[in-house]
This record gives structure tokens, C-alpha cells and sequence, in this order.
């Protein structure tokens, strides 16, 4: 069986300041990148005979940074800040045989349906963010309504967002998905807590470079009316009387369809990196269930969300992880050459021979 060569950290990767927001200084990393290419022998990601995806989930402040608004720290209080040292490894080392890497980004305005201002109860207050979860009973019961001084901003009357409100949590409940959850302001567009973690845009642009591959940003979470925890479909796709209020990201699907493998990692796992991965599933066993043998899912570069005291997503995250490896996907590692992942067929592209042939 062939083997991947690893190769080494580039020297300017501080895992100490994974946790930290600072400005990549791009021009500097750009020439070592093009250096570090030339000293080690990394072709165009344009010559890869095996194509592989890297998928990276909301790898963004907001979730991924302590002080930050929804930092996601798992059991161990540090969960993301963990897994992103080991992401960034995990990218430097595979620089030679990551064809392309597409960072999914969710990005807010404060007057969406998931944030308080879109709500209030009876007594004119807002509902408070993580603790409240709105039901179709509550809706029905008038525990919470929508706020009648948005209507104007989201171009609607307070009738009609208040008939989707009713319609939106039916639609959940009748779905079998996670009640609507209150969220803090988060990912605001245009904010701090929307950009990639310092870290890890470093990677991504330092792979760019070296590999001559763009990296292919995915926006999602802007639509008002429906949460968006998967990259490849909102929540709800219709509101009252059928008519469409969002669409699948059909071309993403059909660009992660392509590759001979994806891998997926980043957060929440039982969120967002969940939500996608089950509807990335979905799609491939409406097509061919054998495809689910090219995911791959970096389980030490994923955490749940758990709020102690108030939730923990844990035992829900790893359920449902189970049903992706019973589907035919993989569960792998990031300190696992990728040559020894069980499917992967890698081919030297290389004039040296830093891979062999895996047949």
C-alpha cells in the first residue's frame, strides 16, 4: 500500500494563537507560500488525478473564538479552539493533495427569524437567545409573536410574517427538526464574528498559493424567514400556500458531487456540519447510495454545542454521525494519513514521486 509523504508545518503557524483574531499579513504569506511549493515540489491543484474537497463549516469567529457569541466549546470547554489547531495541521501537512477547499460562511442580519428582535411576548419583551426555543404551540397560544415593528423593514405585512410564523413552526414540527431556536446576534454581515478565524484563513490562503486552487467561499444564512443551518438547503424552503422562500444551493451539490472524495469538518457538529452533511446524504442515496463511500468526516476537527446547565448536543451529535458511517461514510482523523483512510486512491503527479500509485 502506497503512502502519503506528509509534509511539514511551514514555520509561520503559532497553534498558541489558534483562539486569537489577528490580520493575516497576506503579501508575506503569498511569497513563502510560492516558496514553499518550489521547496517542496506541490504541483497545481489543476494536475490532481484524484480531486479531493475539502469542505470547512462555519469555521468563523463567532463560533470558533472564546469571548465570541456562540463559541461552540463541546465537553471539554475548548472544543473549537482544539479542533482548529488540529484543521490547520491537518491542511499544511495535506497541502499537496487538497485540490480545492470551500469554506462555508453563515452570515446574518439582526431581523432574522432565529434572533430576538424578531419576536416578543405579550408583555413587549424579546425572548432570550439560547434559552428560548419557540414551538408551534407557543405561536398558536400567543406566548411569542412576531414583532410588529419589523414588518416594515422585511417588506411584509405583520399578518402575513405573523401566518409564517404559524406556517414555519408547523413546517418544523411536522419535519421532525429541532424546534426554532432563539440565537444570539451572530455572524453578523459585515461584523468580526463573520470572518474565518485568523488561523485557519491563513491555511486556506496559504493552500490558495501554494496550489494555485481558489478558495470557494459559500455564504449562507442570509433569507429572514427560515433558519439555515446546512449550506446545501435552508430549513424551510416554502411559506404559506406553497410559494418559495429559499432554494437548495443545488450548484454547490453538484460541485462536491464531482470530486473523487469531500471531506467535511468544522462546526457545530451537531448543527451546522450535522444538517449538511445529512442533506448531503440525502442527495447522494436520491442519486446512488454508493457515493457516500468518497465523505469523509474529520471527527477530532468537529464539537458539539453545549451550554452547561442549559444544553448539550453531545449524545445527539454522535447518533447521528453513527447513521452517516452506517450509510457508507467515513469517520477518520486528522493525524491519519490520508493514503491509509480506507477508499482513498491517491496517484503521483509529481516529477519526484512524493506520492505513489495506491491501486
Amino acid at each position: 500500500m502506497a503512502l502519503l509523504t506528509s509534509l511539514p508545518i511551514p514555520p509561520h503557524f503559532d497553534p498558541a494563537r489558534v483562539g486569537d483574531v489577528w490580520r493575516v499579513p497576506y503579501q508575506q504569506r503569498a511569497e513563502e507560500a510560492a516558496n514553499w511549493a518550489k521547496q517542496h515540489n506541490i504541483q497545481p491543484a489543476s494536475s490532481d488525478r484524484t480531486r479531493i474537497c475539502l469542505l470547512a463549516i462555519d469555521v468563523q469567529n463567532t463560533f470558533c473564538i472564546p469571548e465570541f457569541e456562540l463559541f461552540v466549546g463541546g465537553r471539554s470547554g475548548m472544543g473549537a479552539v482544539e479542533d482548529n489547531g488540529r484543521l490547520c495541521e491537518f491542511i499544511y501537512r495535506n497541502l499537496g493533495v487538497i485540490t480545492e477547499i470551500a469554506p462555508t460562511m453563515d452570515t446574518h442580519t439582526a431581523m432574522q427569524i432565529f434572533h430576538p428582535i424578531f419576536w416578543i411576548n405579550q408583555a413587549g419583551e424579546h425572548p432570550a437567545p439560547v434559552a428560548t426555543m419557540i414551538s408551534l404551540q407557543d405561536v398558536e397560544q400567543g406566548v411569542w409573536r412576531v414583532n410588529p415593528a419589523i414588518a416594515h423593514s422585511l417588506g411584509q405585512s405583520y399578518e402575513a410574517l405573523q401566518q409564517h410564523a404559524w406556517y414555519y413552526t408547523h413546517q418544523l414540527t411536522q419535519d421532525g427538526k429541532y424546534p426554532l431556536t432563539v440565537w444570539p446576534y451572530h455572524s453578523m454581515l459585515g461584523g468580526i464574528g463573520q470572518a474565518l478565524v485568523s488561523a485557519v484563513e491563513e491555511a486556506l490562503f496559504f493552500h490558495c498559493i501554494a496550489r494555485s486552487s481558489q478558495t470557494r467561499f459559500e455564504l449562507k444564512g442570509g433569507n429572514p424567514l427560515t433558519e439555515n443551518y446546512s449550506v446545501l438547503r435552508p430549513e424551510v424552503l416554502a411559506g404559506v400556500g406553497g410559494a418559495a422562500i429559499a432554494q437548495k444551493n443545488s450548484s454547490l451539490l453538484q460541485k462536491l458531487l464531482a470530486f473523487d472524495a469531500v471531506i467535511i469538518a468544522g462546526q457545530a457538529k451537531s448543527h451546522c456540519v450535522a444538517w449538511t452533511i445529512s442533506d448531503f446524504l440525502s442527495e447522494i442515496q436520491a442519486i446512488e447510495p454508493s457515493l457516500a463511500q468518497k465523505v469523509y468526516l474529520l471527527e477530532d476537527c468537529t464539537s458539539p454545542v453545549v451550554v452547561p446547565g442549559v444544553v448539550d448536543f453531545t449524545e445527539q451529535a454522535d447518533a447521528v454521525f453513527q447513521r452517516f458511517v452506517d450509510a457508507g461514510m467515513h469517520l477518520v482523523k486528522s493525524t491519519q494519513p490520508i493514503s491509509e483512510w480506507q477508499g482513498m486512491g491517491l496517484q503521483d503527479t509529481s516529477p519526484e514521486g512524493v506520492l505513489e500509485t495506491r491501486r
